[in-house]
C-alpha cells in the first residue's frame, strides 16, 4: 500500500502544470504573432484588387484597388510615415467613381478612398449593356486617353488603371489608348473626363425633340426603327 501512494504522488503533480498551461491558452494570442494582429502586418498590404462589397440596401459594388502610395514625414522623433490609396468603385451596371484617402494604416486609407468613391459615382450610358455608345477622348493634366467602342468580343483592351474603370463600370468590350503619363491619378481623371463626354441616342433625341429612329436612320440605315427598339440607355 506504501508503494502506491508514492507512485500516485509525482503523477498529480506533473498534471498540475498542464492544466495550468490550458487556462493560460488563450493569452497566448497576446505575442506579435497573435491572431488579431496578423492583418495589420507586411503581408496585410496586399492589393484587393477586385472586391465585391454589398451594401444594406442590396446593391452591390466592385471595388478595385489601384494604387497604393506610402509617404513619410520626418518629425523630432524620427519619421512618420503614412498611405494613400486610390480606390475605383462600381456596380458593373453603368455607374462608376474613383476616390482617394490618406491614413496612417493601409485599411483605414483604402475605407476612406471606397467611401468617398461612393460619393462621387456617375452614371455612364452604356451600348447593349457591354460597350460605349460612341468614341471619345479625355485629358487632364499630362495625361491624354482615347477611347473606342468594339464590337462583341473584343474584350476591354486597356492597362493599368483604365482597366479597373471599364471592369467596375461593367463594359466588356472597349479599345482604349493612354498617353503622355504614366501617373494613376491623372490616368484616372482623364479617362472620367472621356466617360463624362459618353451620350445616348436616346437622350440626343430627347434633347432635340426628335424620334431615336430618326437619328438613326440620317446615315442610311434600313433597320432604324428595330435598332431604336433594342436601345435601353
Amino acid at each position: 500500500m506504501a508503494d502506491e501512494t508514492q507512485t500516485e504522488a509525482p503523477v498529480e503533480a506533473t498534471a498540475a502544470p498542464e492544466g495550468a498551461r490550458e487556462a493560460r491558452g488563450p493569452r497566448g494570442g497576446r505575442g506579435r504573432g497573435g491572431g488579431d494582429r496578423g492583418g495589420r502586418g507586411r503581408d496585410g498590404r496586399g492589393r484587393r484588387d477586385d472586391r465585391r462589397n454589398q451594401e444594406e440596401g442590396g446593391e452591390e459594388f466592385v471595388e478595385k484597388l489601384v494604387h497604393i502610395n506610402r509617404v513619410s514625414k520626418t518629425v523630432k522623433g524620427g519619421k512618420r510615415f503614412g498611405f494613400a490609396a486610390l480606390v475605383v468603385v462600381g456596380d458593373a451596371k453603368g455607374r462608376v467613381g474613383f476616390g482617394h484617402g490618406k491614413a496612417r494604416e493601409v485599411p483605414e486609407a483604402i475605407s476612406k478612398a471606397t467611401a468617398s468613391a461612393k460619393k462621387a459615382m456617375i452614371r455612364v450610358p452604356l451600348k447593349e449593356g457591354r460597350t460605349l455608345h460612341h468614341d471619345g477622348a479625355g485629358h487632364f493634366g499630362a495625361g491624354q486617353v482615347y477611347v473606342r467602342s468594339a464590337p462583341q468580343g473584343t474584350g476591354i483592351i486597356a492597362g493599368g488603371p483604365m482597366r479597373a474603370i471599364f471592369e467596375s463600370l461593367g463594359v466588356h468590350d472597349v479599345v482604349t489608348k493612354s498617353t503622355g503619363t504614366q501617373n494613376p491619378y491623372n490616368m484616372i481623371r482623364a479617362t472620367f473626363e472621356a466617360l463624362k463626354d459618353q451620350t445616348s441616342p436616346k437622350s440626343v433625341a430627347a434633347r432635340r425633340g426628335k424620334k431615336i429612329a430618326d437619328l438613326l436612320g440620317r446615315g442610311g440605315s434600313h433597320t432604324a426603327e428595330a435598332d431604336a427598339a433594342a436601345i435601353v440607355e
